[in-house]
């Protein structure tokens, strides 16, 4: 049975990465609620983003483990109280709290991504009202499995794709050739969300994209931002692009239908 989180919205899926930051915004970074508003805005359902936990036990969306990049601050953000944290937000597009952006937008479709051990029970916890649509992964198989653990004891059964060790055993099957042991590794997942090349090992394949068609799991690639990329991967088939500029990506799913 298909997850709601795939139904409704024709492929190619387009995920707005941390939202959308206009190039010519001085006072937006990734993830703020702002960012996601914008990536709301230019036509996609789709909002990718990334889960920490604060001092105060609060899930936000974050990327990185530390406030360095985004506010010049070397403090992880997990030492940081939520509300110095919504101080320092403020002025960058606004911290999203993950209970107050599941209300804020109640037609967006999330793609949430556990990015601290801390976060995953809670992540789970938290999105299991709103599970149909969540897709929950994370590069930590056992971290994304907590979570959907955590979801499923609240009532909730987000989607969700691969974490890495899996891919990993995607891919090794598939390069031994033994298609039906690759297939069995893809039971319970209903995406793989992978980038085309990865230490310029090369990622994405049409066997890869078949077996995973044929197993009725979605190809999904990261992160696309020059619209001559999108468009070839797109015509290679794959079912969605995570990308910076999800207002080009919306343009080229309109130029696919």
């Amino acid at each position: 049975m298909t997850h709601p989180w795939f139904l409704g919205e024709s492929t190619p899926r387009i995920l707005a990465h941390r939202g959308f930051v206009p190039h010519d915004s001085e006072s937006v970074v990734e993830n703020s609620v702002a960012a996601l508003a914008a990536g709301r805005a230019t036509g996609t359902v789709y909002l990718e983003s990334d889960c920490h936990l604060t001092a105060d036990g609060d899930v936000v969306l974050f990327h990185d483990d530390d406030l360095r990049r985004v506010a010049n601050d070397s403090r992880p953000v997990a030492e940081v109280r939520t509300r110095e944290l919504a101080d320092i937000m403020s002025t960058r597009g606004g911290l999203a709290i993950l209970p107050d952006i599941l209300r804020a937008f109640p037609d967006a479709r999330f793609n949430l991504d556990v990015k601290a051990d801390a976060a995953a029970h809670p992540v789970g916890a938290l999105i299991a009202r709103e599970a149909h649509r969540v897709l929950l992964t994370s590069f930590s198989d056992r971290r994304r499995e907590i979570a959907l653990d955590a979801a499923r004891t609240h009532g909730g059964e987000p989607a969700t794709s691969a974490g890495s060790k899996i891919t990993a055993l995607v891919l090794a099957a598939l390069t031994a050739r033994l298609p039906r042991v690759a297939a069995r590794r893809l039971d319970g997942i209903q995406a793989l969300q992978i980038p085309e090349r990865h230490r310029g090992v090369r990622i994405l394949s049409r066997r890869l994209l078949d077996l995973a068609h044929s197993a009725g799991v979605e190809v999904h690639v990261w992160t696309v931002n020059d619209p001559r990329d999108m468009r070839r991967l797109l015509d290679l088939g794959v079912d969605g692009i995570v990308t910076d500029r999800p207002d080009l990506g919306v343009a080229e799913k309109t130029r696919v239908l």
